[in-house]
């Protein structure tokens, strides 16, 4: 995992500035219903309302010693949860008027929840001590990656490599976790998340494509429920999961 983190650093070093293209900011569906433009975009986040809800209900309500070997490992996924339920406030708030102030807004949430689930692997398949102690700094960092994308962009020259490479790192980890020892089963999951995640980005890259095969849905509507459904398979594994007995695991 440091390797891949240094790779990662490595690249986004010899790689030139990523500046954030204003062009971003105009998505395909601009109709307005009831009184609220970009509808199609701003209404989709009620998805991340709702997992974000259900995932702190399920965490905050549940006996801990039920589903995970050691208790604490349920606050990773906490404050994944508390993320997603950020990101619905933060997006439908970038989404009624698109631009790069409200943008930052859009992306904090979501690197709260890469930061919590990196912690999470680290909790799960390293130490639970170890993950819990990064996870403030595995946030901050995240969150670091945004701000220094946007004063860079008040300076005339933003630059998007490191919350790029936070986006990046926290999606190989998803998948390195299944070569890391496993505490529970359907460590697959963590594959089907990381699949819904690129799901989302090719789903926002096709979002004119999407929207003109009828002007039913766009792209970026889609992008916003698969990003959710990534959400709510983290929530089903937790559900779903069962520990390996403690031999298993040292083997």
């Amino acid at each position: 995992m440091l390797g891949v983190a240094a790779g990662l650093c490595l690249l986004m070093l010899r790689l030139p500035p990523i500046p954030q293209s204003l062009s971003y900011h105009d998505f395909a569906d601009h109709r307005s219903w009831m009184g609220i433009p970009n509808f199609g975009d701003v209404a989709s986040n009620l998805a991340f309302v709702i997992v974000g809800i259900w995932g702190l209900a399920f965490l905050l309500r549940l006996n801990p010693q039920q589903y995970f070997v050691d208790p604490r490992e349920r606050w990773p996924y906490t404050v994944a949860f508390f993320g997603i339920l950020l990101t619905a406030f933060g997006s439908a708030y970038y989404h009624l008027a698109p631009n790069n102030a409200r943008l930052v807004w859009d992306r904090i949430p979501m690197t709260i929840v890469f930061g919590s689930l990196v912690a999470a692997v680290i909790a799960e398949r390293i130490g639970v001590h170890t993950g819990l102690r990064l996870l403030p700094f595995l946030v901050a960092l995240g969150v670091g990656s945004v701000l220094q994308w946007y004063v860079d962009e008040l300076h005339g020259h933003g630059d998007l490599r490191s919350y790029a490479a936070v986006q990046a790192y926290s999606t190989i980890v998803l998948l390195l976790a299944l070569l890391l020892p496993p505490k529970y089963s359907r460590s697959s999951d963590f594959a089907v998340v990381a699949g819904f995640y690129v799901l989302a980005k090719v789903l926002e890259l096709l979002d004119r494509r999407i929207f003109a095969l009828g002007h039913l849905v766009s792209g970026h509507t889609l992008k916003h429920l698969a990003a959710a459904a990534a959400g709510y398979w983290i929530l089903r594994m937790l559900r779903l999961r069962e520990p390996y007995p403690s031999e298993f695991i040292a083997c």
